[in-house]
């Protein structure tokens, strides 16, 4: 097994941009690719990190994933999102490696907990989740869906 770095998007690429394209239908199959502008909103967001995990820089990103954080009166919250490991490079460190990343940098920007679902199907996922720290909520999930 190669080492694998993380790193944060800094600026859009052709890369970056092939990169999102190739991994988020290995997450969601009805999630569109997002265009270099709207890739562009999450890289420029003070609120938004994605993270890209690779095996040197340059080559094709392995997984990426994205830490929201935002201020409400309770304190700073975090929510990571979107994450995906290239199947071919499933069971190599690289999501434990995002996860890290993503946790430590929440925790710098003063969050004292972080959130993310998982749908139970994906258990690899979820038993990574629960390797890294994280532990099952007993809460409601609600979701509103514009018509």
């Amino acid at each position: 097994m190669s080492t694998v770095s993380v790193e944060v998007a800094a600026e859009v690429t052709e890369e970056l941009v092939a990169d999102v394209a190739r991994l988020l239908p290995q997450l969601s199959s009805s999630a569109p690719a997002p265009s270099a502008a709207e890739l562009g909103e999450v890289v420029a967001s003070d609120g938004a990190v994605l993270f890209l995990a690779r095996e040197a820089p340059g080559a094709p990103a392995l997984g990426m994933l994205t830490l929201v954080t935002y201020r409400i009166p309770t304190g700073v919250h975090a929510v990571i999102e979107d994450v995906v490991v290239d199947q071919a490079a499933r069971g190599r460190g690289v999501g434990q490696a995002l996860m890290r990343a993503a946790l430590e940098e929440a925790h710098r920007r003063g969050s004292r907990h972080v959130d993310l679902t998982s749908r139970p199907s994906r258990e690899a996922a979820n038993r990574l989740y629960q390797r890294v720290g994280f532990v099952i909520r007993e809460t409601n999930v609600y979701r509103h869906t514009e018509r």
